[in-house]
């Protein structure tokens, strides 16, 4: 298992060792020892996994950008069918990245992982016709302090790679408030 960084020291891909045959491949999806240790010594966080999530959503299907102001969540992310691209966005105002992203492609052929720490937004858009996306949280789901980022926020000039296709988009996904507008971690 390879942990890489990325522009924001905390977010991280992980890829995984795969070893693959013609019977079909094996590989770690997932070791808490090093994944932990990684994070405690990036972000000096101690931190579990409390929660496994799963959806299914069709090309071009936008979720996002979204985080709880309270009960904040940290999420490790992955897909299992199909592609992604997933975005990470700083939402503490004392950080040197505040309001900057990182994104990354995910896919079940390159099984990579990302990690989303708490204080980020979080979203992610389908690429391929249909996506299965896994997560674990290190919070429990608070719909009451559930925030939304819009997700074409002009500030971040995120390229969602959607080829000038428009997004299908939830309702809250539609009223997402600017980066000015939103609450934010301290």
């Amino acid at each position: 298992m390879k942990i890489i960084e990325t522009t924001i020291p905390e977010v991280c891909i992980i890829e995984p060792s795969v070893f693959g045959d013609e019977r079909g491949f094996f590989f770690e999806s997932y070791n808490e020892k090093v994944f932990m240790e990684h994070i405690k010594e990036t972000s000096g966080l101690d931190l579990n996994f409390v929660q496994d999530n799963h959806s299914r959503s069709s090309k071009n299907v936008l979720r996002g950008l979204h985080y709880q102001i309270k009960q904040a969540q940290g999420k490790l992310v992955r897909v299992v069918s199909g592609e992604v691209l997933d975005i990470a966005v700083d939402m503490r105002k004392s950080s040197p990245t505040f309001g900057k992203w990182v994104g990354e492609n995910l896919s079940a052929e390159n099984k990579k992982m990302f990690w989303v720490p708490p204080g980020f937004a979080h979203g992610f858009v389908v690429l391929s016709e249909s996506a299965d996306f896994l997560y674990k949280t290190t919070d429990y789901y608070a719909p009451e302090h559930e925030r939304t980022l819009a997700w074409d926020e002009a500030s971040l000039d995120i390229d969602w790679q959607l080829n000038g296709e428009t997004p299908t988009l939830s309702e809250k996904d539609k009223i997402g408030k600017s980066l000015d507008e939103c609450e934010t971690y301290a």
